[in-house]
């Protein structure tokens, strides 16, 4: 697995991976309107170019995404392919975008499936789960 900074012509892959992902876990917990959110959010070319994206390939298949924005800080996606859940993926991506970014304080709004998710990486909440334009989250924080 080789995990590393998407190029632009790169981030449609790391996209498309995050709509299937979200489609089988996300979207049956969420409203219609949320479902509509997240999908106009990735849809925007001006939100996914202001994103930082690493992926994690095997060959030239991308089979993680994390997406950062705020500076690096802040984790807007992440996510990967379901056949590569529970192999290390998450892990090593989250912990090669800690090195490469050298971020000591990284926050997200962590969805309902992924809470435990990110418990397990040393992310705990710093609220309750909110619900804003029918996104359901709960806000996180990691820190190194």
């Amino acid at each position: 697995m080789e995990i590393r900074k998407l190029t632009e012509t790169e981030k449609p892959a790391a996209i498309d991976l995050a709509w299937r992902v979200f489609q089988a876990y996300e979207a049956p917990v969420y409203s219609p309107e949320g479902v509509r959110n997240f999908r106009a959010y990735i849809t925007d070319p001006a939100a996914v170019s202001a994103l930082t994206v690493y992926g994690a390939f095997e060959g030239e298949t991308v089979i993680g995404a994390l997406a950062v924005r705020e500076g690096g800080t802040h984790i807007s996606l992440f996510f990967v392919d379901p056949a590569w859940h529970q192999k290390g993926v998450g892990k090593a991506l989250f912990f090669h975008f800690l090195a490469d970014s050298g971020a000591g304080k990284v926050t997200v709004n962590s969805s309902p499936y992924a809470v435990e998710v990110y418990r397990r990486l040393g992310f705990h909440p710093t609220a309750a789960e909110q619900l804003t334009d029918g996104i359901r989250y709960t806000p996180m924080e990691y820190v190194g």
